[in-house]
This record gives structure tokens, C-alpha cells and sequence, in this order.
């Protein structure tokens, strides 16, 4: 009972803190049909400073890094976004009214890495004076990648299996790295890479991780972004308040099953992560802050590289179905749960 009540404790705390509270905020000014509205050049603006933010302090953090410590939660990530996609691929996938490509889809946007979700685990931890590796923010492409293209690829051959099947015939699909040939889809996995690293969010990350590991930004950070993330980071949390219940309305037009699985998925994505990070941290002393992050990473659902990806390279996919599930109800969830996971580490690991 002291366990739960402890656990209990520590989450209504941090769902007090500004970042949080902006979130519900947002959510609130929406259902009661605030005309309040944030320019969308102002909100790629935010995105694009705090993504550059965290990559900046990723590299630096990586230049001094012992690089033997980010291998092993950088495989973790990995493997936690494949089996988030893996899990989606037979559960959501195969449930009652639910087209297979469909469910994948969706269970690419999950597996992938929200930015704006990482962001405000990071605030959360900050705000708790809970300390973190540095380099956790590179851990963000491998989870991201790692899932989308995973996704992709199942969706491609679920395509081409119901294609087939409508025509009574066995589906066959050759997926190649490069190149011609084979007579299936050239170059699939290299596509979805570059397409993925090309996207504004992961290009705005990668950029700054790499500044930050050639350059020396360490003032520029200092006198510029760590000002400006809480403030921004707060009207990003009210944004994404106000579009999730706009998004609310769009599962309306697919199977219950997409609720269900938003809900739940999450939590569950981000025990997973919680696991494999609490391995990291017995292999290499991965710190209690990394495990919760890790563990955000993998409750977060992809808001900015994820849609576009999923979108050209699955076009067969209903957007109400993989946007509405993950936006609408996914990153709430997801945000809400940190204090779980701040819990969860404090209890089993402590800070």
C-alpha cells in the first residue's frame, strides 16, 4: 500500500507542473469551443527550436560521452520500436473491423518517436531536478526509424497479400535494399530511411546533434535555448492540447478497436521501453532519468516526422484511422503517463 500510495504521490505532483498543465489546458479550451488559435508557422517555429534544442544538447553530450554507454540503450531503442510495430501488426492489425494496413500504420505512428512528447519528458525531469544522460535525445532516430520503416515494410506486403488474395493468388513481394530488380519494389527500406531522415523534425534533430558534436554551441545554447524552452515548450503542450480534441472527432469514422488500442497502447509501449531500459541500466549503469525517457520515447506516438512518412509511402492508409488515434488520443495519454514512469524509476531505481 505505502508503494502505491508513494506512486500516487508522485504522479499528481508532476501532472502540476506547468507542462502538463498546459496540455489539459489546451484540451479544456477546446471542448468548451475557444476561438484561441496559435498560427501554424508559429507552431513549426516551436518545434523546430526545440527539436534543435535537444539535439544541440544530445551532441555535446555525445562528444564527451563514453560511447560504449549509448550503444547499448541506442539497441534498445531499436528494438523497442520494432516491437511496439510488431505487437501492432497482431493485435490492432487483425482486430474486427480493422483493415490490416490500416492497423500497421498506426502501429508505425506508435512505435515511432514523438518529438514534442520526448520534449516534455524532458521538461518534467527538469523541473524535478531529476538528472539524465545528455545524449538521450540521440536516441531518438534509432527508435524512430527503426519503427517506420518496420511498419512500412509490413504494410507493403499486407497490400500486396490482399491484392493478390482478391485475384486467388498466392501474394509474393521482394523488398530490396538498392537498386533494380527482383521485380518488386526497388530500394524499399533505402527510401523509407531517407525519406525519414529527410523530414523536418528528424533533419532538425540530426542537424543539431551534429553541430553539437563538431561545433562548440555550447553558449549558444546556454544564452539562447535554455531560455526559451520552457516558455515555448508550454505553448507546444497548449497546441497539442487543443488539436488532440479536434482529432477526437476524426475516430468517429473508424473501428472502436483504434480507441481501445490508444488508450492501452501508451502504457504498454512504454513499460517495454521501461524494460529494456532498466536492462541498459544494469548492463552500463543507465541512469533512472534515462529509463524514464526511454520509456516516454516508447509511450509516445510520432506528431511530425511519422504522418508525412506513413502518408507517401502507405497512401492506402486511412489518415482518420492512424492520425486520429495517435494525435487524438495517443500523445495525451502518453504525456499524462510520464508521472507513471517517473514513479515507476523512483520506485524500482531511485533517483
Amino acid at each position: 500500500m505505502e508503494f502505491l500510495s508513494d506512486l500516487l504521490t508522485t504522479m499528481v505532483t508532476q501532472l502540476q507542473k506547468p507542462t502538463l498543465s498546459f496540455l489539459i489546458g489546451g484540451m479544456v479550451l477546446a471542448a468548451l469551443g475557444s476561438q484561441f488559435k496559435v498560427p501554424d508557422a508559429i507552431y513549426k517555429f516551436i518545434v523546430m527550436v526545440l527539436l534543435l534544442k535537444v539535439g544541440l544538447e544530445a551532441g555535446i553530450s555525445v562528444r564527451e560521452a563514453d560511447l560504449a554507454q549509448l550503444l547499448v540503450p541506442a539497441i534498445a531503442a531499436m528494438v523497442t520500436g520494432i516491437a511496439i510495430v510488431l505487437i501492432g501488426a497482431v493485435t490492432l492489425a487483425r482486430a474486427r473491423g480493422v483493415s490490416p494496413v490500416d492497423g500497421i500504420a498506426t502501429s508505425g505512428l506508435f512505435g515511432a518517436v514523438s518529438a514534442s512528447t520526448l520534449a516534455a519528458g524532458m521538461a518534467v525531469m527538469q523541473d524535478g531536478g531529476l538528472p539524465y544522460e545528455g545524449f538521450i535525445g540521440a536516441l531518438y532516430p534509432f527508435m524512430d526509424i527503426a519503427a517506420l520503416v518496420t511498419a512500412i515494410v509490413l504494410g507493403r506486403l499486407a497490400t500486396a497479400r490482399t491484392a493478390t488474395s482478391g485475384q486467388g493468388g498466392a501474394a509474393t513481394m521482394t523488398l530490396s535494399f538498392g537498386g533494380a530488380g527482383g521485380g518488386g519494389h526497388p530500394g524499399v527500406v533505402k527510401e523509407i530511411i531517407t525519406d525519414t531522415l529527410r523530414s523536418s523534425a528528424v533533419s532538425a534533430l540530426l542537424l543539431g546533434l551534429i553541430l553539437g558534436i563538431v561545433a562548440r554551441p555550447d553558449a549558444v545554447v546556454e544564452s539562447f535555448y535554455d531560455p526559451l524552452f520552457s516558455g515555448l515548450l508550454s505553448l507546444l503542450m497548449l497546441i497539442l492540447g487543443m488539436e488532440a480534441w479536434s482529432r477526437l472527432s476524426e475516430l468517429r469514422k473508424v473501428a472502436h478497436a483504434y480507441i481501445a488500442y490508444a488508450v492501452a497502447a501508451p502504457i504498454v509501449h512504454g513499460l517495454i521501453g521501461f524494460g529494456l531500459g532498466l536492462v541498459a541500466h544494469y548492463l552500463t549503469g543507465f541512469s533512472a532519468g534515462g529509463v524514464v525517457l526511454l520509456a516516454v520515447m516508447a509511450a509516445s506516438s510520432s506528431d511530425i516526422s511519422g504522418p508525412p512518412t506513413i502518408r507517401g509511402a502507405l497512401p492506402e492508409a486511412n489518415p482518420s484511422a492512424y492520425i486520429g488515434s495517435s494525435t487524438g488520443i495517443g500523445t495525451p495519454v502518453a504525456i499524462l503517463s510520464i508521472p507513471l514512469f517517473v514513479a515507476l524509476a523512483d520506485a524500482v531505481i531511485g533517483f
